[in-house]
């Protein structure tokens, strides 16, 4: 218990729950038709049924998963895994209550690729014999295996892969064997400790000839004890961000011998004795469970959008800043700060990412439909949707779990003050209305100045005023760039985004001083024109600091370089520039500063000098910045280069490998793998 004691005080009214029953009184659809349309009736009320067996038994216990250390959360992943399969087969569950049990506990475990990787390989590709062997024990958790793909040289890149498998026909076995360090299984769910089996994908080699990757189900550690068999080499593979309550483990083969019935043989086989290789009717088909997984994910990044939206949108419909004063927020006849939601800036960014996670569950739905749809038409020789499907599933795994990182970042930034220099002081999006009110007041003033008649550009020592007084000047100035080379001249680049930073000040003060614009409606304007202020500073001190004409503190000169030195480094600068305009182009076109063109020509500009210029210097410029190995801690960013070596080195430091075989083998592994070997003791159910 914490000596901490809090005081016993409420929060400040309006409290959170009348703020967000009011939400809900404003609703104009009924949330729960809109579940069932989504989910089903069936799902929510197993859903209800569920949560009452899960939330009472202490085994899936959240409250304390925030406070363990990696060896703490492993074990009690271990413990809820074990829990998990056991209460399943008591109480009968079906495959999808299983399932949605498990998104329920959402944690990962060290069991959770025998169910999700492990077991559907083997029921897709294995022959009837195969299945016997190997997946009906599986079934029953009596062998626990792991999906070993992916190697430390090797991820994506499946036909990579340096594992091999050699068919050794005097014997009629497969010889499998590391032969490089870069042919390290690496990453492998449930491989590190847990599992005693694994799928792995290796070059099949038979008669002399490479026929490319193919799986195999191989045991790697004993039925008896769970140590490792001879030839086999493994461990977890060390401290990693997420997901340690899984044991991703490393593996090393050492001429280890299987036998032939260890190659899943549905589609593609290797006669015994002669060692002939009869070929699959397609030659994707070994891809069924990376097709599995990756349709999984798009629904994984869906439910992960579509959790931090909700954390994040009621925590902004409670949270308070400010009192608008265009619309001030009425509670009774109170006024009240209005809440973050309010605010268009908030709604920018959080309600795209709802719309986000809406669109990709129904694309969840469908890909896995047409997974399913495309296993059911190859058992029939069917294979008209398997290389859709794979390219489908390959370009949606990465589109949507790269939405998902971004997404889930924007909601916890949205939720300000709860990381360090991206929400000190706040969060960034809100903040951002100070630079306006600065940049309008500036603007304002000057345009007041030049109408007195008694102003004069000599007058000015501001660079921001500078700038806008360049605009003022010829507000509708062109770009003189006529070929791709002409981008490189920094002058141009500064009046490129002085331009466009002028001009977006000047057409948001018109709008609202002219055209009455409330500050709310006009706050995702103001939050782009502050980026593009800021962009102006970073271009331009960039292209001063090069120059030697950024101004030092008093008694310090600027340190002169080399013009080689200075060269490259005006490289840097030009590329920053112009990727900047490239990335965001509609600000400068709509300013009537560059057209189409000429932004065709800066993308011509950018990818010459990154090619001719950048490339060549890159390792120079990032051991420029001098940073010590002591510093970067990193086993694959050190200056020597070894990152295999090193990462392979941090890896054997793990803890959890002090020992072969893990802490509750006994308790949680054995009762299912081998039972027989407890010699005379009482099987129980210790959850």
């Amino acid at each position: 218990m914490s000596a901490l004691r809090f005081p016993n005080l409420p929060p400040s009214e309006p409290q959170g729950a009348d703020l967000l029953a009011q939400e809900r009184a404003n609703t104009t659809f009924s949330i729960h038709e809109v579940s069932a349309f989504l989910y089903g009736e069936v799902y929510l009320e197993r859903q209800e049924r569920l949560l009452s067996v899960i939330e009472n038994e202490p085994a899936f216990d959240k409250s304390n998963r925030y406070f363990r250390g990696r060896t703490e959360r492993f074990a009690a992943a271990l413990r809820k895994d074990h829990a998990l399969v056991k209460l399943s087969k008591e109480l009968q569950w079906s495959p999808e209550e299983y399932l949605q049990a498990e998104s329920l506990i959402d944690e990962a475990g060290p069991f959770g690729l025998h169910r999700g990787m492990f077991m559907p390989t083997l029921a897709s590709q294995s022959t009837n014999e195969q299945l016997e062997k190997f997946l009906k024990p599986a079934q029953r958790y009596e062998i626990i295996g792991c999906y070993a793909q992916t190697e430390l040289g090797h991820g994506s890149n499946v036909q990579g892969i340096e594992t091999t498998a050699t068919y050794i026909p005097e014997t009629n076995q497969f010889e499998l064997h590391t032969p490089y360090l870069t042919a390290s299984k690496w990453w492998i769910g449930g491989l590190g400790k847990a599992a005693n089996h694994a799928v792995v994908m290796a070059r099949l080699i038979t008669n002399g000839k490479d026929y490319g990757p193919h799986a195999l189900c191989v045991p790697i550690r004993s039925m008896e004890d769970h140590t490792l068999l001879p030839g086999v080499m493994a461990g977890d593979i060390g401290p990693k961000f997420g997901y340690n309550t899984t044991d991703n483990g490393c593996m090393w083969f050492d001429h280890y011998r299987v036998p032939h019935i260890s190659l899943l043989a549905k589609y593609s086989s290797v006669k015994p004795g002669s060692g002939e290789y009869v070929k699959p009717p397609n030659a994707k088909l070994s891809y069924g469970t990376m097709v599995l997984v990756r349709a999984s994910l798009v629904g994984a990044a869906r439910q992960g959008m579509a959790k931090a939206a909700t954390i994040a949108t009621r925590y902004s419909a409670i949270r308070r800043q400010f009192v608008d004063k265009d619309s001030p927020k009425m509670l009774g006849k109170d006024v009240i700060e209005t809440p973050v939601l309010d605010y268009s800036m908030q709604q920018y960014r959080l309600f795209p990412i709802i719309a986000a996670a809406y669109a990709c569950f129904f694309t969840s739905k469908d890909m896995m439909r047409l997974y399913h749809l495309n296993m059911k038409n190859m058992e029939t020789g069917d294979f008209s949707l398997l290389a859709d499907v794979h390219a489908s599933s390959s370009g949606l795994k990465s589109l949507t779990t790269t939405m998902a990182a971004s997404a889930i970042e924007e909601c916890r930034r949205a939720c300000g003050g709860h990381a360090p220099n991206v929400t000190w002081e706040g969060d960034n999006y809100m903040i951002t209305q100070q630079t306006g009110r600065y940049l309008f007041k500036s603007f304002r003033e000057l345009v007041a100045k030049r109408a007195s008649g008694k102003f004069s550009a000599s007058q000015i020592n501001n660079p921001t005023l500078a700038y806008m007084n360049t605009y003022l000047e010829n507000p509708t100035l062109k770009c003189p760039a006529t070929s791709a080379s002409a981008f490189h001249n920094p002058e141009l680049q500064l009046a490129a985004f002085g331009h466009r930073a002028s001009s977006m000040v000047a057409q948001i003060v018109h709008a609202l001083d002219v055209e009455k614009r409330t500050w709310n409606s006009m706050l995702v304007d103001i939050y782009n024109v502050s980026v593009a202020h800021c962009q102006l500073i970073l271009v331009q001190n960039f292209i001063l600091g090069i120059r030697g004409e950024m101004p030092q503190p008093d008694g310090i000169q600027p340190t002169v370089i080399s013009a080689a030195s200075k060269e490259a480094l005006t490289d840097l600068s030009d590329l920053f520039a112009m990727h900047t305009i490239h990335k965001q182009p509609g600000e400068f076109l709509t300013s009537g500063y560059l057209d189409a063109k000429q932004i065709s020509l800066l993308g011509e500009a950018i990818m010459d000098v990154m090619e001719k210029k950048v490339r060549p210097n890159a390792i120079g410029f990032v051991d420029a910045f001098a940073f010590p190995d002591y510093l970067l801690n990193s086993a694959i960013g050190a200056f020597d280069g070894r990152a295999y070596e090193r990462y392979t080195e941090m890896a054997t430091r793990e803890p959890l490998n002090r020992t072969e075989v893990v802490e509750g083998y006994e308790q949680y592994i054995r009762p299912f793998t081998n039972p027989m070997g407890l010699k005379g003791h009482t099987l129980r159910a210790r959850i």
